[in-house]
């Protein structure tokens, strides 16, 4: 049985974990690939809202198995009051599987994290400070502490001592800042190991096995495709690799294994943080459309910026993703407009640009060119199919579908589990 992916087209907080949770049903594994909890998503279960940060979505569904991938950075502490807070309210992490080869965010990370976005003031990249590109940092340096270290004091203990004799360096003599006590770190992560130990698994070979027995793997990544680290709008972006191609890395399964890659759309543009962004709108009607959308990070509680769609980086998506599957989240939003402007191309110093130009200058530079297309009035949070929607509606839709260069094959028009419109199977 073939692996699926669920990524985001744009710069995250798409609604990827309403397309998870849809999936649900036809899915065995749910497998997070990459990032850390500074990426969030928010499932709606009839009048339950439910916002998961390190967790995978499929931990809402009880035959699905969910799995934190080998390439996805862990603050033990975050996931742990995350468990305890599904578990009080009923819903139960038993199935979870843990990679053992997943990175361990440390309190050295957190605390560089901070201090170094303080430090570059205006130039900061805006990050969230929980220690997530520190911890990538120290992944690729060769000095991070990995989630099977905890069933290793011995090795646990080496690791953290040599962090510390150069972390604490940096804190005290270049931040000026406290140092960190590598005797109160280990054991307040010797409890975590406790605590951990049963999810721990090799979870390649886990998912290999249950891909050779026909089972249905969803590999679902945190932001989006515009703040993948290679793709993204650097340096504005995250500190790994969003993109379908490091779906396979962060879970240990050959491409070979993927059949659907399916993208998830916003209706319209947000991003958080700092960064170009072309359709940004810093007027009244930003505001609207993040009063409207409820544009506020699930992780962060940050405003994000608002816009309208980009059909150029939705492309662009198509083309680096290989995207077979759209999903279109938060049509309703629009509703209520009498025209929705829609970006085809850029220009930049009076040059059209169709894709995104080559350079980041440019791209700081580019300006959105316009077409608008007619809107609708009605209320569609009720459609149960694609002809229940406003023929406006319909058609803004299509016009999105040709422009992005892949089908849309479900539509949100609304939060609820039960608000999504099915063209086409994603499975």
């Amino acid at each position: 049985m073939p692996a699926a992916v669920l990524v985001g087209a744009q710069w995250g907080d798409e609604g990827k974990g309403k397309a998870t949770d849809l999936l649900g049903g036809d899915v065995d594994y749910v497998v997070r690939y990459q990032g850390g909890n500074n990426a969030g998503h928010t499932v709606v279960i009839g009048d339950q809202k439910y916002a998961l940060h390190l967790l995978p979505t499929g931990i809402l569904s009880p035959e699905v198995v969910p799995v934190i991938g080998n390439g996805v950075v862990i603050d033990p502490g975050v996931l742990l009051s995350e468990i305890d807070g599904l578990a009080a309210r009923g819903i139960s992490a038993e199935r979870l599987l843990i990679s053992a080869n997943a990175h361990l965010i440390m309190p050295h990370h957190k605390a560089l994290d901070k201090v170094t976005e303080r430090y570059l003031g205006k130039a900061r990249i805006g990050t969230t400070g929980r220690g997530i590109g520190p911890a990538y940092g120290d992944k690729i340096a060769r000095m991070g502490v990995r989630v099977q270290d905890l069933l290793d004091p011995g090795i646990l203990t080496k690791k953290i001592e040599v962090a510390l004799t150069e972390k604490n360096q940096v804190l005290t003599k270049v931040y000026n800042r406290r140092g960190i006590d590598p005797a109160a770190v280990l054991e307040e992560y010797l409890a975590y190991a406790e605590r951990l130990k049963p999810h721990i698994a090799d979870t390649s070979l886990v998912l290999s096995k249950a891909l050779d027995e026909g089972k249905f793997v969803l590999l679902e990544g945190g932001q989006g495709t515009l703040l993948d680290i290679d793709h993204g709008t650097y340096p504005f972006v995250t500190s790994s690799s969003p993109t379908a191609g490091g779906a396979c890395a962060g879970a240990g399964i050959p491409p070979n294994r993927l059949t659907k890659i399916i993208g998830i759309l916003k209706a319209y543009t947000t991003r958080v943080g700092s960064g170009p962004f072309p359709t940004e709108l810093e007027d009244e009607m930003g505001e609207w459309l993040r009063t409207t959308g409820g544009e506020y990070g699930v992780t962060t509680g940050r405003n994000r910026r608002c816009g309208w769609f980009d059909a150029v980086i939705a492309r662009y998506a198509t083309r680096i993703n290989g995207i077979t599957d759209y999903f279109l989240t938060k049509l309703d939003v629009l509703s209520g407009l009498e025209r929705i402007p829609v970006c085809v191309a850029y220009e930049v110093d009076g040059v059209r640009h169709d894709e995104i130009p080559m350079t980041q200058t440019d791209f700081h530079h580019a300006k959105p060119i316009y077409e608008e297309l007619p809107g609708w009035q009605e209320d569609i949070t009720s459609a149960k199919s694609f002809d229940d929607l406003p023929p406006n509606a319909q058609a803004y839709v299509r016009a999105l579908e040709e422009m992005s260069g892949a089908p849309i094959s479900a539509i949100g028009v609304g939060p609820g589990r039960d608000q999504t419109l099915q063209i086409r199977s994603l499975v």
